[in-house]
């Protein structure tokens, strides 16, 4: 079962994704708090959304995402920011049903686009986005402020 996240999802969207984190070599970098993903996605003006897959009425995946904006196509698309399966529930369709919410929700808001970043090693996921229909937007390159970076420009210093 495919369904919009509730406030009571959030320890469960917390525990997928530290495990995503884990997976993707990068648990030290995770600072996110329960209350943090409370406040981003049941917030006054929330601006990041989220649903689960359920399984056997637990929560075994997530799919977080926001809105993008493409100037060419002058139209709104879904960034997916996180798309993460319990390594258990996998193979039962989970991830195909996350991503085929997010395509029914762009095609009926009109969106343009669903897009989202795969590390380049993740060979399963990556045949996986590829039998869906997805193709790598190989000639983008990722470029990312963080840290003391992101003061240091807003201040016009150099990083």
């Amino acid at each position: 079962m495919i369904r919009p996240t509730r406030p009571e999802d959030v320890p469960s969207i917390l525990r997928l994704v530290r495990d995503l984190a884990e997976y993707e070599r990068a648990a030290h970098e995770v600072e996110a708090t329960e209350e943090d993903l409370r406040r981003s996605l049941f917030g006054p003006e929330p601006k990041v959304f989220a649903h689960v897959a359920e399984r056997g009425g637990e929560v075994a995946g997530f799919a977080l995402w926001f809105l993008s904006y493409s100037t060419w196509l002058g139209r709104h698309g879904i960034y997916l920011e996180d798309l993460y399966v319990d390594p258990e529930a996998r193979g039962h369709g989970l991830g195909r049903a996350l991503l085929a919410e997010l395509a029914r929700i762009a095609d009926e808001r009109g969106y343009g686009r669903v897009e989202w970043s795969v590390l380049d090693w993740n060979a399963p996921a990556i045949g996986f986005y590829k039998s869906l229909g997805a193709r790598p937007q190989d000639e983008w390159t990722v470029y990312r402020l963080t840290g003391d970076a992101i003061p240091e420009l807003a201040r016009g210093r150099e990083a």
